[in-house]
């Protein structure tokens, strides 16, 4: 019996992918965890204390100071390319399951008006232009615009004040994201309905690279009660993805937190959760279960930090995670058992803005049965991350859409 646990820390990045400064380029200096770490040894007057990540081979990855370059336990480091256009969360999850993303493009909606206007108008809506902008105005209270919460081009949303309009029923707010999910080619198209201060067109304004959307925060959405979302992912075969191929498998698959919420798997046992301690409490409650087990675990709190530009509270967050890990490493200890670390993407809270940054993710895999320490080469896909997974769980990896297992490289010395 054997059993791997995935844990994703969302947003957690150690250092810029060579394409990071195409959109921004500041970007190109993006750094979540040496940003983290400096900071928080001003901050704190002393280094952040990650012994458990130091001892699963963070500081083989990222070399910083503060971390620790030696390790006595069994395992094998590296870094991964994200492998998927942008930086996203849903994009990062689906592709280190296993998920095709190559057909997913960044695109901004004023390069696809007529054929998103097409399809609305095809369905039976109205559908008009906002004051000539390249937004759409559909049946007079859904407005249909360019993401402005994500780097440009990932995501688009239809929003709606449900005053005006269901969010669900024919014809409602999600109804018409599904219309538009259709013929997007985004990773996303995202389903908002909420009360707003007022209307909606009050609230829209410009974003980075040419986008134009609706500034959801300010719109009240947030703070007003009755907020229902539902995020339509592009067009994947779930079926090729790691936690489908384990349960087939007859494997018991556990989702957690983030990863609850955003992965397809109809046998997998669920335990939706924000806080970290949550989080980590029910991974090593599915570790404890008898039998083999793949555990996939989102740490979403990380990523809030970054987007509130709070390197101090991401410090805690990750003294939080490394007590976590320590339960799990005690627990992993059977051979064959994995513990894999790894990010979805950076989330820089030092950068001075507010959205991910596209930075390579630490791979740390913790391998009881293994000897030694040895040295990963640099993935190119987080899809290697849940190939690699798949072969842990004696799974054919070539059942994945994508993906190749990482091999180890040199020892470390």
């Amino acid at each position: 019996m054997a059993k791997t646990v995935i844990v994703v820390i969302d947003g957690f990045g150690v250092g810029a992918m060579p394409d990071a400064g195409v959109l921004r380029p500041g970007d190109i200096a993006a750094d979540t965890c040496g940003h983290v770490l400096d900071h928080c040894r001003t901050a704190f007057g002393r280094p952040l204390r990650l012994p458990v990540l130091g001892a699963l081979g963070l500081g083989l990855v990222h070399p910083h100071p503060d971390l620790a370059r030696r390790t006595h336990l069994p395992v094998a480091a590296g870094r991964a390319a994200l492998g998927y256009p942008g930086a996203d969360t849903f994009a990062g999850h689906q592709t280190m399951m296993g998920a095709d993303f190559s057909r997913v493009t960044v695109a901004r909606l004023a390069d696809h008006l007529d054929e998103v206007s097409d399809a609305l108008t095809t369905a039976g809506h109205r559908v008009e232009p906002l004051d000539g902008q390249p937004l759409l105005v559909v049946d007079g209270a859904v407005l249909v615009h360019d993401n402005l919460e994500a780097d440009p081009g990932i995501n688009w949303n239809a929003s709606g004040r449900v005053d005006d309009l269901p969010f669900e029923g024919p014809g409602g707010i999600l109804a018409i994201a599904r219309t538009v999910r259709a013929v997007a080619p985004v990773a996303r198209v995202i389903a908002v309905g909420g009360h707003a201060d007022g209307p909606l067109s009050g609230f829209v304004r410009p974003g980075d690279g040419r986008t134009i959307g609706l500034d959801t925060p300010a719109t009240g959405f947030y703070r007003n009660g009755g907020l229902q979302v539902q995020h339509l992912g592009a067009a994947l075969d779930h079926t090729r993805q790691l936690p489908e191929l384990a349960a087939r498998a007859g494997i018991p698959v556990t989702l957690v937190g983030k990863a609850a919420d955003i992965l397809e798997c109809a046998a997998a046992t669920r335990h939706p959760a924000v806080a970290t301690v949550d989080v980590l409490s029910h991974a090593l409650d599915a570790v404890r279960a008898e039998g083999d087990a793949l555990v996939v675990a989102n740490v979403q709190e990380t990523d809030l930090a970054g987007h509130q530009q709070d390197p101090e509270r991401y410090g805690h967050l990750l003294e939080q995670v490394d007590a976590g890990l320590a339960g799990l490493v005690a627990l992993l200890a059977d051979p064959g058992d994995r513990l894999i670390v790894t990010g979805d993407h950076g989330n820089d809270p030092t950068i001075g803005h507010a959205l991910h940054t596209r930075e390579y993710v630490p791979v740390l895999i913790h391998r009881p049965d293994a000897p030694g320490v040895e040295l990963l080469p640099d993935a190119h896909s987080l899809a290697d991350v849940g190939a690699t997974a798949a072969l842990s769980l004696a799974l054919d990896p070539e059942d994945l859409a994508v993906g190749t297992p990482l091999h180890t490289g040199r020892r470390a010395a």
